[in-house]
C-alpha cells in the first residue's frame, strides 16, 4: 500500500432511499481493517466489491450505518474518571 497523507485517507459512505445497500469507499487503513474483519465474520452482510493497492470498496445493508448522539458526561464524572486513571497510572510505576 502506498503512503497516503491524512487528507488522502478518506472514507465515503454512499446510499439512497431507493436501494437497500450502502457502499463504503475507503483509503483509511484502520477502516479497511475493521471492514475486512466484518467481511470475514459476516460474509452474508458485508462484501468487499473492489480492491486496489490503496483503497477498497465495500457493500453492506444501509441499516448498518448508524448515527449516534454524543455522550454527555458531567464534570463530576470526568473528575472521577481522571482520578481513577491517575491511580491506575501511578500504580504502574
Amino acid at each position: 500500500m502506498s503512503r497516503l497523507t491524512k487528507i488522502e485517507q478518506e472514507t465515503v459512505i454512499n446510499f439512497n432511499a431507493g436501494e437497500e445497500e450502502a457502499v463504503v469507499y475507503t483509503r483509511d487503513k484502520a477502516v479497511i481493517r475493521k471492514l475486512d474483519s466484518l467481511v470475514t465474520e459476516f460474509p452474508e452482510a458485508y462484501r468487499c466489491i473492489k480492491a486496489t493497492d490503496i483503497d477498497k470498496t465495500y457493500s453492506m445493508p444501509k441499516q448498518y450505518v448508524s448515527y449516534r448522539k454524543p455522550r454527555r458526561i458531567t464534570q463530576e464524572r470526568r473528575d472521577q474518571i481522571r482520578t481513577q486513571m491517575e491511580n491506575i497510572n501511578n500504580s504502574r510505576k
